[in-house]
């Protein structure tokens, strides 16, 4: 077996290791049945699923940060996700098994993602993941989130490899903005939340439309 060509494997979380959206969906229509508001199905708020409350209060709710109810809109948001971060949300189809695989090899690997760590902390410890990330960086963690390649640089160092020596993967062109800045291989996932916004396009040094096929370029 050809030994990796790679240092160490970074992933970004919501629309590349794990499908979040149908949590983060149900929470927006929690807060849209509190105001008597039909619910929005999974497939309109799916895309926003990486951009967070943001994202998903403006596809929700119509609004922005600059606007009056944003705060409130925002905490209750945050507050029925946290309430149920994980009923839904699962690994991407192939995901484990690539997994296994970096455990198989001793690749150390790890987690990049602008989810706050309050957030991010309970979902992981629900997700259980085995063989556990060598490292979990999030949006509040460096001083600077993506696009900017801080939080990227910040997980190299405490995986103890080269940040040139990783490949990041991830399914928004900021992730592959922030590969880029860090000076790592950037791989775009078409299988996420970006998926319709070609990510061939981004930039990345190759698009992955499954999680198995980074077993191939592993030598598995």
């Amino acid at each position: 077996m050809r030994p990796p060509r790679w240092g160490a494997v970074l992933f970004d979380l919501d629309g590349t290791l794990a499908d979040t959206a149908p949590d983060l969906a149900a929470a927006l229509n929690r807060v849209r049945a509190a105001r008597a508001l039909p619910a929005l199905p999974l497939a309109e708020l799916r895309p926003m699923a990486s951009h967070g409350a943001r994202g998903l209060l403006q596809v929700g709710f119509g609004i922005g940060p600059d606007d009056a109810e944003f705060e409130t809109l925002r905490a209750e948001f945050l507050a029925c996700y946290a309430d149920a971060i994980c009923v839904h949300t699962r690994l991407y189809d192939g995901m484990q098994a690539l997994l296994d695989a970096l455990g198989r090899r001793e690749l150390p690997w790890g987690i990049v993602t602008n989810k706050a760590a309050a957030l991010t902390t309970p979902l992981l410890d629900a997700l259980a993941l085995d063989p556990a990330p060598g490292c979990v960086v999030c949006g509040d963690t460096a001083a600077r989130p993506k696009p900017a390649p801080d939080p990227l640089l910040h997980a190299a160092a405490l995986l103890g490899v080269e940040a040139t020596a990783c490949v990041y993967l991830g399914d928004d062109l900021r992730d592959m903005q922030a590969a880029r800045a860090a000076g790592m291989t950037a791989a775009a996932v078409a299988y996420g939340y970006g998926a319709g916004s070609a990510p061939e396009q981004w930039g990345a040094d190759f698009v992955l439309a499954h999680p198995g096929e980074l077993l191939a370029r592993l030598g598995a």
